[in-house]
Order: structure tokens, then sequence, then C-alpha cells
């Protein structure tokens, strides 16, 4: 369901952004699991705020902007459920740490592979699975 309602997302922002949440993933995963608070602060204002009130994506955009590095426009309704799957598997993984669980790594691992594949293929895992949920169950 296309979001008509909100500004459209430039890509290379995305794909940037998919990029930090990588290495945030990664550090997590290398380091200490407390890395996965920024995929999950992002993925909540990101998902439930919108892109225009997350404060690194704002900085982003202006960065690509004045370097006119900002690429296709894209709809942030797929973008915006990309964010919940993003916050909800970060919250999950901070859980599971908080509870003394090793399977913490299992969520941020999966961010790892479908962040990379967004950054580095442009393939937005979780703007396929809205795209698919919407064709099999079209609101109204």
């Amino acid at each position: 369901m296309l979001r008509f309602d909100l500004p459209q997302v430039p890509s290379n922002v995305i794909r940037w952004e998919a990029f930090v949440t990588t290495v945030m993933c990664s550090l997590a995963l290398l380091v200490s699991p407390w890395f996965m608070l920024v995929p999950a602060a992002q993925g909540l204002i990101k998902g439930f705020l919108g892109h225009t009130k997350c404060p690194a994506h704002v900085v982003w955009r202006k960065i690509f902007t004045a370097r006119n590095w900002l690429g296709r426009m894209e709809d942030a309704g797929a973008k915006m459920f990309a964010a919940k799957v993003l916050f909800l598997a970060s919250s999950v993984s901070l859980l599971l740490y908080v509870g003394g669980s090793t399977l913490w790594q299992v969520p941020a691992g999966v961010l790892v592979v479908f962040s990379t594949l967004e950054w580095a293929l442009s393939f937005c895992a979780g703007c396929w699975a809205y795209g698919l949920w919407y064709r099999r169950f079209p609101p109204g």
C-alpha cells in the first residue's frame, strides 16, 4: 500500500542507513550487544514516527542533498514497515541478551544479512514482505 501521505525517501540515504545498521549489528556481535540500541532506536523512530522525524535520517539526507547523492525517490510506506521489522528484531536481540540468552546473536546476525542485502544490492527484504502482504491481503 503506497503511502501518499508521507514524503518519499531517497534510495541512497536509505542504503547508507542500511550500511550503518550493518556496522552497528556487526559491532554488537563482535564487541558488545549494547550496540543494538542504535538500530532499535532508529527502527522505532523511522518505523512509527516516520523518516523525517529521525535525527540521523535528517542529517544524512542533508549531507547527501548537498553532494547531489540522493538517488531515486522511493515510497516511504514500505521503508517504514522495514524499519518496524528492524525495531522488532533489535528489541528481541536486546531482550534476549538482557535475559542472559546467547540467542540474542540470531536476530543480530539476521539483521546483518538483510541490511547488507539492502546497502549492497538495494534489495529490501522488509519492503518485499510489505508488498507481498498487501498483494495477499489488500486493504478494504
